[in-house]
């Protein structure tokens, strides 16, 4: 049957060749899905600043859906949101400038971060 290219990002595979991958590579659906997984890693502070320079999407306001999902070119954060993003941008400014000063800063437990992990792939497969 040949070797077959299974793709983390989008979760398929297809026979491998040179075509295959670099039109698969190439591709709107995989660089969605690329560009999906990078951002659940992207520090709290530029999703911020990236969010507030967009305009709120009314579709999304209206029907609290939006066909164009992760790709849509306006917000989809509620101020409510935006709020909570601050307070989080914050927060992590705050322990970094104890960190940098010495203090002891007691570290997060396994369940804070099973949660905020949670919470980034809830608002990942949402969009």
């Amino acid at each position: 049957m040949g070797k077959r290219y299974f793709c983390d990002y989008c979760d398929r595979s297809f026979q491998d060749n040179l075509h295959n991958r670099k039109k698969h590579l190439n591709g709107v659906q995989h660089l969605r899905a690329k560009r999906v997984w990078y951002d659940l890693f992207r520090d709290a502070a530029a999703i911020l600043q990236e969010e507030q320079t967009k305009k709120p999407c009314r579709k999304f306001l209206q029907t609290g859906q939006c066909d164009f999902g992760s790709n849509c070119r306006f917000s989809h954060m509620t101020e409510q949101d935006l709020e909570k993003l601050s307070a989080q941008v914050q927060g992590e400014q705050r322990s970094k400038e104890l960190r940098q000063e010495g203090a002891d800063v007691p570290p997060g437990t396994v369940e804070d971060w099973l949660e905020k992990r949670a919470k980034r792939l809830s608002a990942a497969q949402s969009n």
